[in-house]
């Protein structure tokens, strides 16, 4: 049967021979041995809210095979953490979506004292390099979004479908030129070069009749 270049552990060829049975020991070793693979989620704790990261159930992709070369899909790997961009209190909040493909990667040793108590601890159980130990890395092969944020030669373009929310105690924008197209509407006062032209403002050099106000004071 052509196998093209891939075999289950135990074969046919397996007991023929000192070296091949060495061979299959080896490979039944390697094989228990869990480092990256593609993943796609299949759940995920965290929907884009302000909260701590989650965790993601994850489905790995690439099939096992079995000793007749035949493929055997793996089961979901449920709990596992999944990155965020963070430093201390500063993050970007970019959840997973169930359907998303990523990578996953095992620890050597079993992470889940660690996972619970976010401190430093004994591995767990004596499991080495288990899917169980899975770590969600990010998004890979995946569609074109809707909502990014894109660096190219032209700039830097920020593109959302929806509202874009920018809550600050103060909002400072530095720029030779700025424009903005389509209806604005300010909520509070605005000033220019210091001056109120919102609110209480008032001019100089102001006459009756058809004579324009002088500039603002």
């Amino acid at each position: 049967m052509e196998n093209n270049g891939f075999e289950g552990n135990l074969t046919s060829q397996s007991a023929t021979s000192d070296f091949s049975a060495l061979a299959f020991v080896i490979n039944s070793l390697l094989g228990e041995i869990s480092t990256a693979t593609l993943v796609q989620v299949m759940g995920v704790t965290q929907a884009g809210t302000l909260d701590p990261v989650g965790f993601v159930d994850i489905l790995p992709l690439v099939n096992q095979w079995d000793g007749n070369n035949v493929g055997m899909p793996h089961g979901t790997l449920y709990n596992c953490a999944y990155f965020r961009l963070q430093g201390g209190t500063d993050a970007i909040i970019m959840d997973p979506k169930i359907g998303d493909i990523g990578i996953a990667v095992f620890a050597d040793h079993d992470i889940s004292t660690v996972q619970i108590t976010k401190k430093h601890a004994n591995p767990g159980s004596h499991s080495r390099f288990s899917m169980a130990d899975g770590l969600y890395i990010g998004g890979v092969l995946n569609g074109v979004p809707t909502q990014y944020i894109q660096y190219n030669a032209a700039g830097i373009t920020l593109h959302s479908p929806a509202k874009v929310f920018i809550d600050a105690p103060e909002l400072v924008v530095t720029a030779p030129k700025v424009s903005i197209t389509g209806d604005t509407a300010f909520t509070g006062k605005v000033t220019a070069n210091g001056k109120d032209i919102a609110q209480s403002h008032k001019h100089i050099g102001v006459t009756t009749g058809s004579g324009q106000t002088g500039e603002v004071v």
